[in-house]
């Protein structure tokens, strides 16, 4: 399986007992509707199949994991700070007026100052954010996407309106 073909659940954040139990913290807000035959971890930017023996979740955005062949503290240690994903046909439906940043892919990125700065190419999830790409004067600049700087998101017309702080973009723009 492929990158592309899957989807981002959480990353196994430590193991538990000496039975290869995995605790694994979700960024998927809607982590309760998934199911979990098999999930698929990142191994050095691979996704290796592991099937869920069992799963326990609980309500902090946390679960308990016991995969087959994975019987031992050490066999577990090769998952930790793992991330996991899912095939994306096991993604759950949303309903017409829910969006998700990672739609703003394709966007015209604005800034209020700056004018356009083009269009963004990735939005990428990262633990506690999500950061679009841009490709501004031939330069690829990252900024975090979060309602403290987005002022507009116009899904029609595929915008997005932003004001970045001062000084975000010299970071990229100075060599």
């Amino acid at each position: 399986m492929k990158h592309e073909e899957a989807f981002y659940i959480g990353y196994v954040t430590k193991s538990r007992g000496l039975k290869g139990e995995v605790q694994v913290f979700f960024e998927f807000d809607d982590y309760e509707k998934l199911e979990f035959d098999v999930v698929f971890a990142d191994m050095n930017g691979k996704l290796v199949p592991y099937f869920v023996a069992s799963a326990k979740l609980q309500v902090n955005k946390t679960g308990y994991f016991n995969f087959d062949d994975v019987d031992h503290i050490d066999k577990a240690q090769a998952l930790l700070k793992k991330k996991l994903y899912l095939p994306n046909a096991q993604m759950p439906e949303r309903g017409e007026d829910e969006f998700f940043y990672t739609d703003l892919k394709g966007f015209i990125a604005i800034d209020e100052t700056l004018g356009e700065l083009g269009e963004i190419l990735e939005v990428n999830e990262y633990p506690q954010q999500f950061v679009a790409t841009v490709l501004y004067k031939e330069t690829e600049i990252l900024f975090p996407l979060n309602e403290d700087f987005i002022i507009e998101i116009d899904d029609e017309g595929k915008i997005l309106t932003v004001d970045l702080p001062e000084g975000l973009l010299d970071i990229y723009l100075t060599s």
